[in-house]
């Protein structure tokens, strides 16, 4: 765990960062979704990186091996998204989820963000278990704010409060 390093986007990141999300969600999951249906990847300092919102990597030495972003919706509240581990590197004993969500959690604490919420595909039931484990609660989508940017994949929804 110890050669993990969480740091900010940068403009070097995108190429290697969408090919393992690409991936993650057509390879693995099986997931009919192209680059081209998620312009955030083609310019994430505008999606992500505005307001109480960030973008970060995991990289081990050069490679990317995770990322996590957030976009602020509004009334100190973000969506998680792009939360991705590569599989060769998931689990307790690499802790790299762990650390991605370690970085927003400090980030929306400086921040003032009062609630992180999240929208998920059932395929990912690994995500499902981590993010309970880690105090996030099932909400229904009508629980979500008007402001929330529901994916066409997302089926499964989470909210977080921060104290």
């Amino acid at each position: 765990m110890t050669d993990i390093m969480i740091q900010e986007y940068a403009p070097d990141n995108q190429e290697p960062l969408i090919h393992m999300i690409l991936a993650i969600q057509q390879q693995e999951f099986k997931i009919p979704i192209t680059r081209e249906a998620q312009p955030d990847l083609a310019n994430i300092p505008a999606f992500y990186q505005q307001g109480n919102g960030n973008f970060w990597v995991a990289l081990r030495a050069a490679e990317v091996v995770g990322t996590i972003g957030l976009i602020d919706i509004g009334n100190q509240q973000v969506a998680l998204r792009k939360m991705f581990v590569n599989a060769d590197y998931r689990g307790a004993e690499h802790g790299i989820a762990r650390l991605l969500l370690g970085q927003v959690l400090a980030w929306v604490a400086k921040k003032g963000v009062k609630t992180i919420y999240l929208g998920t595909t059932e395929k990912f039931r690994a995500g499902h278990r981590f993010y309970e484990k880690n105090g996030f609660d099932k909400i229904n989508k009508n629980e979500l704010p008007p402001s929330f940017p529901v994916m066409q994949v997302d089926t499964v929804f989470y909210r977080l409060g921060i104290d």
